[in-house]
């Protein structure tokens, strides 16, 4: 089943994209990450200082361990950043802390996109888990249905993956904003925080083509799209 020929031709293209994006990101933080912001603001400084500004006082912000395992979690209101961006006083921290406060302030106006994919979260998991399974096992068993039924769920994934896009777009152009509102960056900082957050948006971008493209081969591979095997 992986060695399908057409699996590779249509899903490769998308893992080399993700491969580049991830080196895109590593090395565009390193370099940023040597570059102190004229207001020597850390990460966790920069994001207590845009929350306050913007009248968010429930957010707390905690150091999580890992590399770039930044988030806001809109559950428990808890921004979180990983040592290196909380504790970083460079263009790539507070850079990288922007943008999640950027979450924080597209949950606290109830940000359409961002409440989409909050109730998508739930049954993306379930699909993503079974979505593979099902269409191998229906594929191989020779189970239409069986299959279709992976499929469908694999396009939750798809979607949720698209939803995405435009909040973390969106996150990263408030943080822009937020940080020369503030005054933690002159404009030139800002360019250059702002090419961190481009890297970082490639990512999004080449897993949302991933997942497109994976749902292209299997609803090829069932016959719905060209021809194909059932």
């Amino acid at each position: 089943m992986f060695w399908d020929p057409m699996y590779f031709v249509i899903i490769g293209p998308a893992f080399l994209i993700a491969l580049l994006a991830q080196i895109k990101v590593k090395s565009t933080f390193s370099k940023y990450s040597r570059v102190v912001p004229s207001s020597g603001y850390s990460g966790a400084q920069a994001a207590k200082a845009i929350l306050d500004a913007n009248g968010i006082y429930d957010v707390s912000v905690e150091p999580a361990r890992g590399f770039l395992t930044d988030h806001y979690d809109p559950r428990n209101k808890k921004l979180r950043l990983s040592e290196d961006v909380y504790s970083g006083r460079s263009l790539a921290s507070i850079g990288v802390a922007a943008h999640e406060v950027g979450h924080a302030i597209q949950h606290a106006h109830g940000y359409t996109p961002l409440r989409l994919r909050s109730t998508l979260v739930p049954m993306t998991m379930f699909g993503s888990q079974l979505a593979m399974p099902l269409f191998f096992f229906g594929w191989i068993l020779g189970s239409f249905e069986l299959a279709i039924i992976g499929a469908l769920l694999f396009a939750l994934v798809v979607v949720f993956q698209f939803v995405t896009l435009p909040v973390e777009f969106n996150a990263s152009t408030r943080a822009i904003a937020q940080l020369q509102a503030t005054g933690i960056v002159r404009s030139q900082e800002a360019a250059q925080a702002k090419k961190v957050l481009n890297a970082a948006a490639l990512t999004y971008v080449a897993a949302a083509v991933q997942a497109l493209l994976t749902l292209v081969y299997f609803l090829l591979r069932l016959g719905l799209l060209g021809g194909g095997d059932e």
